[in-house]
């Protein structure tokens, strides 16, 4: 990014920073650096970034989940570069309408096909049966300030899991990662990207985004069939386990939440996270098995990694350099992404 300066306040580097890492950029050495550090947050991490230009611009690593989980424990200054910037800008434009539709139309098998007419019957039965005992159990989840705002349980199972027969089976894997106790009990608030990009409509400022859904969807649509059916069964089995409490999570929302309020995101959590869909990679499977796991996961950190941080990075660095009298704030999310948009559905 020269010549401008990279400033960080935090340990955690957003994903489309890795560009600069070995390049021309200069990383500032210290949180003291930051003109918009207020004295009481000094000790803490912020997940923000200051490219000195002027007037400058700021790089802000957000996480995917309700924004008032998070929201007190984000420090001064990157709050204060939000309100001082004249322009808003984010991975996807989550107030525009055509997001939802683009992100829908993506998600549906084509042809009018089902999902019975395309996954083997076995596992077919074993999606229904959980999304039966998920549809069972989500009365006894939610929460009473969930039902004080007028959230029921078949509205929020339609709201997430509605005409699931017509999906592709991809995104029934990513919608079944997203139907646990944790997730549901969260629902109704909006997450920390989407609130930023509501209050940035709020304030009037200039908003955005540097990707369309066709850059996000596609690459999950990309993959081959018997990968699909793999990953598929794979997320089932977890689940399933999960149910009958012969597996224990290795790590859950809870975890990510308090890494990021803490500002120590730790690599097992990150990494993880930042795959967008399912660990498959585990010593127990069969070693044909372990070679999938391993093609899925290299694809997708090709895909939705490594191919997206440098389209990403290229499309902030053009917006610097034709709009350089105008400041600027990057919100790109830790669990944004493919999955992520699963929540920005009126849920």
């Amino acid at each position: 990014l020269s010549p401008w300066a990279l400033c960080p306040t935090s340990v955690w580097l957003p994903p489309v920073l890795a560009l600069c890492q070995g390049g021309p950029c200069t990383l500032c050495p210290s949180v003291t650096d930051q003109p918009l550090l207020s004295p009481q947050q000094g000790e803490l991490n912020s997940f923000l970034w200051t490219i000195r230009r002027n007037p400058p611009a700021y790089l802000f690593g957000t996480i995917h989940v309700p924004y008032t989980r998070v929201w007190d424990f984000i420090p001064d200054n990157s709050k204060a570069a939000f309100h001082a910037s004249s322009s808003v800008y984010f991975e996807l434009d989550l107030t525009d309408p055509y997001t939802i539709s683009g992100l829908a139309s993506c998600q549906m098998l084509p042809h009018g096909e089902n999902l019975q007419d395309v996954l083997p019957r076995e596992l077919y039965r074993r999606l229904k049966r959980h999304l039966d005992y998920i549809k069972l159990m989500l009365p006894h989840w939610m929460t009473p300030d969930q039902r004080g705002k007028g959230l029921y349980a078949d509205y929020l199972f339609n709201a997430i899991a509605g005409n699931w027969e017509r999906k592709r089976p991809v995104w029934v894997m990513l919608m079944v990662n997203s139907l646990t106790e944790t997730d549901i009990r969260s629902r109704g608030v909006p997450v920390l990207d989407l609130y930023l990009a509501q209050e940035a409509e709020r304030m009037k400022k200039t908003t955005g985004a540097v990707e369309r859904v066709e850059e996000q969807c596609h690459p999950l649509n990309g993959l081959n069939f018997s990968q699909v059916l793999f990953a598929l069964n794979q997320t089932l089995l977890q689940h399933e386990s999960l149910r009958a409490g012969s597996l224990q999570a290795p790590y859950t929302t809870e975890d990510l939440i308090k890494h990021y309020n803490c500002g120590d995101l730790n690599a097992v959590i990150f990494n993880h996270d930042t795959s967008q869909v399912p660990n498959f990679i585990n010593t127990t499977l069969p070693p044909h098995e372990q070679v999938t796991a391993q093609e899925i996961d290299s694809y997708f950190r090709q895909e939705l990694i490594y191919k997206r941080n440098e389209r990403m990075g290229k499309r902030v660095m053009t917006l610097l350099r034709e709009n350089a009298d105008k400041s600027f704030f990057f919100a790109f999310g830790h669990s944004q992404g493919v999955s992520g948009l699963l929540c920005f559905v009126p849920c």
